[in-house]
């Protein structure tokens, strides 16, 4: 049976991380729908995310003979960070694998903390066994992104701050991976302040533990699809399964087109960069996914966004928000005819972004073209408006994204 982390193993790890860590600030949502919710803004961690927590607390628990060795982590790219910040801020040699389909910022940033970069196969699951063979094979010491007691600690000194900066917060929500953040929190808080309610954020496409908590044991997921590829994780941690298992109140999932959404209020609300990963707390909160009372936190854990990504992201929001749309007309091919859609959406008070117009698809009848339209809009209804205008003007339409 696996021994949970104590309140005392968190506290000594927040002795261990004194001048190492930030603290973090605890920030009110603006958003006007979560009057009550407040923010740990983890995004702003040295390195970009929570990962630094529990990555030195464990590299710095490691003896003279496995410091000369090495170490070596696996990840997407939030704990790669941290493992090579650590490492090189205690003067140990890493090696950190990561999938093929690492954001390159992410790469870079890791490189750039001085880590030996090894990039192959897929998912985290897929990096974690070539750092597994590379551990036995050189002696270097694995750092799990989030199976180990010390990883845990380490991460539990998060609901130290949060419980020290608001004392009366009745709950904390955040994302969930392979599990080493929720233990973590939920190790300290539930000990600190049993009454609590501690509630974790899977993405739909890649969560593991709602399956996993109704078989009793952590069990691997068949394939994977998520943005959020920070919670990428295929199969709970032992470590921290028992945790969740034993202490947390709930675990919910939240959609791509909720993660977006969270990704754009952050940014325009709050001002904050965030990563899919690292709005997932959030975005359960803002689709009313969890119930809460005031005052609530939501761990924003992380900001290491690859800014193309960032680009897509929020056109994506834009279009789950209503905002902006993609419209696909067909109509004849005749002079004006162009004209006349840019003048309708225009007396709508559509913003046109961009034009596409083509006569050459083969699902076209002759004299008939095609124009795809980006539009921005000022919310669903507008845009159901813009487009109920050009169906009553005669045109076929079909819009991409959510439905209108």
């Amino acid at each position: 049976m696996t021994q949970l982390v104590t309140l005392n193993d968190v506290r000594a790890a927040a002795a261990e991380l004194a001048g190492i860590v930030r603290r973090t600030p605890l920030e009110p949502s603006r958003d006007p729908v979560l009057d009550g919710v407040y923010l740990k803004c983890e995004n702003l961690q040295r390195a970009g995310s929570f990962k630094i927590r529990g990555a030195y607390m464990r590299v710095s628990r490691l003896t003279e003979a496995e410091r000369a060795l090495g170490v070596v982590a696996a990840s997407a790219g939030n704990h790669a960070q941290g493992v090579a910040l650590a490492a090189s801020t205690l003067g140990i040699r890493s090696t950190v694998f990561m999938p093929e389909s690492a954001p390159l910022p992410k790469v870079a940033a890791t490189k750039g903390y001085g880590a030996e970069v090894i990039l192959g196969g897929h998912t985290v699951d897929d990096a974690l066994e070539s750092a597994h063979r590379f551990a036995a094979e050189t002696g270097a010491t694995l750092i799990h992104p989030f199976d180990h007691r010390d990883v845990v600690a380490g991460q539990g000194t998060i609901a130290l701050e949060i419980l020290e900066q608001l004392p009366e917060t009745g709950t904390i929500v955040t994302s969930v991976g392979g599990g080493g953040l929720i233990a973590g929190i939920a190790a300290a808080a539930k000990q600190l302040k049993p009454d609590i309610r501690i509630i974790g954020v899977q993405a739909e496409g890649a969560a593991a533990y709602p399956h996993s908590l109704v078989a009793g044991r952590p069990v691997r997921l068949d394939k994977m699809h998520t943005i959020a590829d920070g919670i990428k994780v295929g199969r709970p941690g032992d470590v921290p399964f028992a945790h969740v298992a034993a202490l947390v109140d709930e675990i919910v999932t939240v959609t791509e087109e909720d993660i977006s959404r969270a990704l754009l209020s952050l940014l325009e609300r709050n001002k904050l960069v965030v990563e899919p990963a690292g709005a997932t707390a959030y975005a359960a909160l803002l689709n009313y996914s969890v119930d809460y009372e005031a005052p609530t936190v939501a761990v924003i854990s992380g900001g290491n966004i690859d800014p193309l990504l960032l680009m897509r992201l929020i056109e994506h929001g834009l279009g789950a928000s209503g905002r902006f749309m993609r419209a696909n007309l067909r109509c004849p091919d005749r002079p004006g005819a162009l004209a006349s859609i840019l003048q309708l959406v225009g007396a709508y008070g559509g913003n046109i972004v961009d034009v596409y117009h083509q006569r050459s698809d083969p699902r076209l009848s002759v004299g008939e073209v095609a124009v795809d339209l980006s539009i921005e809009t000022r919310g669903s209804e507008h845009a159901t408006e813009i487009v109920a205008a050009l169906r009553d003007a005669g045109y076929f339409v079909s819009v991409e994204g959510p439905s209108i």
